[in-house]
């Protein structure tokens, strides 16, 4: 039987800075909320201030730590099977989470719902307590496919019901669940394919669910107005278009999608951002009801895995991203226009801060509140799992992370 290490949430979250480590991402900005062209200017490279574990364990000079302003930080050791030392983990050895869906709180405890990709199981992580079966989703895990995203109902306090983006052996679609109950069809006949099922949802600030859609390995249907396919859907909690869309009567709010890592937006819902993997580079949009997606806020030509993504412009001043492949975090410096103006900083990659910290490939992210957010690991799907993988972990970028870079 698995163990998992109990610890006490008694110090403040992690403030992870950002390093001046710089993308070669292309300069695709898309400045329209600014209403100004982006100038590009060459600021001097940021000093790269100490990681800071939640717990003090990087540059903490607290009594017994060692860790004066001249000493070497402390290292967190390393895990011991299910147990991990890291106080920024709050989730151990789980199977390929795909999806998180965290739950509203201060913080202090946070906690989520966590989706293993090929299993099909949700499970609920949360600091200081082991994962607890929460329900099982029966899914088609072959492939890129299986349970990709998790979104609580936009009455979750009330309804206590959670929507999730799963395949089957015939389709990809949206159903609904409650804790130990069987799912039941939302929104169904989302084309499958070989690849591209991988999908994404989200909720506006008026209740609606945003689905984002993969094209099912052909890129013809992302702009094809009859295939669900490739699309960025608006429904309401039964799986009817939501009032308001850009065409009365259509779900569809906007088109252009081929392989979607995930969806977020700022707690009044100004802004909407979609990730998306293409065939020559990964992208995030910024989304606009009735606009098709052909102009990114920002493009990655190395293509480092985009999953998910937190809007966190109120507090730092940066949209953060997790990457799958990379297995990194990346700020993207952003206005609060929704205007990207510079290069990500580049963190938690094994190689910034004191000391370096990793948790390998990331994927999905979800904002416990405008500071802190969680987020899964996907290890065991391509990675180099350690004993206590894969894990959910807390993400809180800090509110003095370093400037973009140039254009």
């Amino acid at each position: 039987m698995r163990t998992r290490y109990r610890r006490k949430w008694t110090a403040p979250l992690a403030m992870l800075a950002c390093g001046a480590l710089m993308l070669s991402g292309c300069a695709e900005f898309d400045n329209t909320a600014a209403g100004q062209k982006f100038t590009p200017v060459n600021p001097p490279s940021p000093e790269v201030p100490p990681q800071v574990g939640p717990g003090g364990e990087a540059g903490d000079s607290g009594p017994g730590r060692g860790n004066g302003p001249n000493q070497t930080p402390t290292p967190v050791p390393p895990p011991q099977g299910c147990k991990d030392f890291d106080k920024s983990v709050i989730a151990t050895c789980l199977d390929t989470v795909a999806a998180v869906a965290a739950i509203p709180g201060d913080g202090t405890a946070p906690s989520a719902l966590a989706g293993e990709r090929k299993s099909g199981r949700i499970l609920l992580a949360a600091a200081e307590k082991d994962p607890a079966d929460w329900a099982t989703v029966p899914v088609d895990g072959s492939g890129d496919g299986g349970l990709t995203s998790l979104a609580l109902s936009p009455g979750f306090a009330e309804d206590q019901l959670v929507f999730a983006y799963i395949t089957t052996p015939t389709d990809n679609r949206v159903v609904r669940l409650a804790k130990g109950q069987a799912p039941k069809p939302v929104l169904t006949g989302i084309p499958k394919g070989a690849t591209g099922n991988r999908g994404a949802i989200g909720t506006d600030a008026k209740g609606a669910l945003l689905v984002a859609t993969g094209d099912a390995g052909n890129p013809g249907l992302a702009a094809d107005p009859a295939s669900l396919a490739g699309k960025v859907l608006r429904v309401d909690t039964s799986g009817k278009p939501a009032a308001g869309n850009p065409t009365p009567g259509s779900a569809v709010f906007s088109t252009g999608v081929h392989s979607p890592g995930g969806i977020c937006r700022d707690q009044t819902g100004s802004r909407l951002w979609l990730t998306d993997r293409l065939a020559d580079k990964d992208v995030l949009y910024r989304l606009r009801g009735g606009q098709p997606l052909t102009t990114p806020a920002w493009s990655w030509t190395d293509k480092p895995g985009v999953a998910g993504c937190a809007d966190f412009v109120g507090a730092t001043g940066y949209l953060t991203v997790t990457t799958s492949i990379a297995g990194n975090l990346q700020n993207l410096p952003v206005t609060p226009d929704g205007a990207v103006t510079g290069k990500p900083n580049v963190f938690m990659d094994g190689k910034v801060g004191k000391p370096p910290k990793t948790f390998g490939r990331l994927s999905a992210m979800s904002m416990v509140n405008p500071q802190v957010a969680l987020a899964g690991t996907v290890n065991k799907d391509g990675g180099t799992p350690v004993s206590s993988d894969d894990r959910v972990v807390i993400i809180t970028p800090s509110a003095s992370s370093g400037g973009g870079g140039k254009d």
